[in-house]
């Protein structure tokens, strides 16, 4: 059976670029997670329905989704460090457009301007943090992505603090960030540029260790199929918290809106710890055993949840976040480990089904949540975890020697 490989460590990672782009990472999700951190008020303000409601992180995440491969794919061929620094342009007119929407459409505009803004980061940025790894592609994916969930993690908090208390036009106040973010990009990139030639790249040597012990090219089809069916399980039960926990805690538990925004935060900011965990145990134990642990591991959790109390639903959201969040970085390098030479596409690509999935499932668990409520549709959405059975059909990986 073929077996996916890790590098080998021949140099120490560049901490600096992986730091920058961890950094990067927080100030662009952040300013993103602002989007479902105001959907209770944006729906009593507008009347919207949930259908509606998911329609609006579908508007977001398909923007996203279509472009990041479509990017990944021009990059491939021609590296463009700055484009970085015009996607923030991009997410900053939609977060200006957010804050001064008048009416429904232009919210979704502004939507999808910031899921612009994600297509361009994602692509190249995945690109830099595998150049800065040095062998350590766990470790690396762990530092670049865990940026990422703080930030998204830091939105809901801070939109409960200003954004929900002052209303939408402080959207704006959050400006500032995305030209603190822009300079960041920058500094980024011309890190990168100056070390491209300082850790020598493991392209060749993947894809010679991914023709296994019979010399057999391996094949992509079935685990990339099976990878993508893992990604729809992970992200459908994840729309599910970030566009609609906070509906359920108040519906469920008649909480208030800032209160449900703290735990929503709670969620999130846990995920940012299984991240970087499932990232460094990649490297040491193999992709495929923490993916099992990762995605089927939740399922008791995930199910439980929707009959647990509101300090129950608290504790078991919070190891739901924990485990889950760990599958991506090792969804992410065993799918690259496949196709070494497209690193871009690739990372397009799962960032990109990670934005799409999730937003299918956001708009449609919407739609159903109109029809049989909320707190039903968490308890249907409980077993999508079992998925992660599918990765039994995955060819086991080797650990970072």
């Amino acid at each position: 059976m073929t077996s996916v490989a890790s590098h080998p460590i021949a140099n120490r990672p560049l901490m600096p670029v992986l730091a920058a782009l961890s950094v990067a990472h927080l100030l662009n999700d952040l300013l993103q997670s602002m989007i479902p951190a105001i959907y209770p008020l944006i729906k009593e303000a507008y009347r919207l329905d949930f259908a509606q409601v998911g329609v609006i992180t579908l508007a977001f995440q398909l923007t996203s989704s279509l472009l990041q491969p479509l990017l990944g794919y021009v990059t491939d061929r021609r590296p463009w460090p700055y484009a970085m620094v015009a996607g923030m342009g991009a997410t900053l007119l939609g977060l200006l457009g957010l804050s001064a929407a008048g009416s429904y459409g232009m919210i979704l505009v502004s939507a999808a301007l910031v899921g612009l803004g994600s297509a361009v980061f994602h692509p190249e940025a995945t690109r830099m943090a595998r150049h800065a790894a040095a062998g350590r592609q766990g470790l690396a994916q762990g530092v670049f992505q865990i940026g990422g969930h703080a930030g998204y993690a830091v939105g809901p908090l801070l939109a409960a603090a200003v954004v929900v208390p002052r209303g939408q036009a402080s959207l704006s106040w959050f400006s500032g960030i995305a030209v603190v973010a822009m300079l960041l990009m920058a500094r980024t990139a011309t890190l990168y540029r100056k070390s491209r030639g300082s850790v020598s790249g493991d392209a060749d040597g993947t894809a010679r260790r991914l023709q296994g012990v019979s010399g057999r090219k391996p094949t992509v089809v079935l685990p990339m199929i099976v990878l993508v069916m893992l990604m729809l399980s992970k992200n459908a039960y994840m729309a599910s918290f970030t566009s609609y926990y906070t509906f359920y805690l108040i519906e469920r538990f008649h909480v208030t809106v800032q209160l449900s925004q703290l735990m929503l935060f709670l969620y999130l900011v846990v995920g940012a710890v299984g991240v970087i965990v499932g990232g460094m145990l990649g490297d040491r134990i193999g992709r495929d055993r923490v993916i099992w642990l990762s995605i089927l591991g939740a399922l008791p959790f995930a199910v439980a949840l929707p009959y647990a109390d509101l300090f129950w639903t608290g504790v078991l959201s919070v190891l739901v976040s924990l485990i889950m969040a760990s599958a991506f970085s090792s969804i992410l390098i065993y799918a690259i480990d496949l196709m070494p030479h497209r690193v871009g596409l690739v990372g397009g690509l799962f960032y990109g089904l990670a934005f799409g999935l999730g937003g299918l499932a956001a708009a449609g668990l919407g739609a159903l949540a109109d029809r049989i409520g909320i707190i039903e549709v968490f308890r249907l959405c409980s077993w999508l975890p079992a998925l992660g059975l599918l990765t039994f059909l995955l060819p086991p990986s080797r650990p970072a020697p």
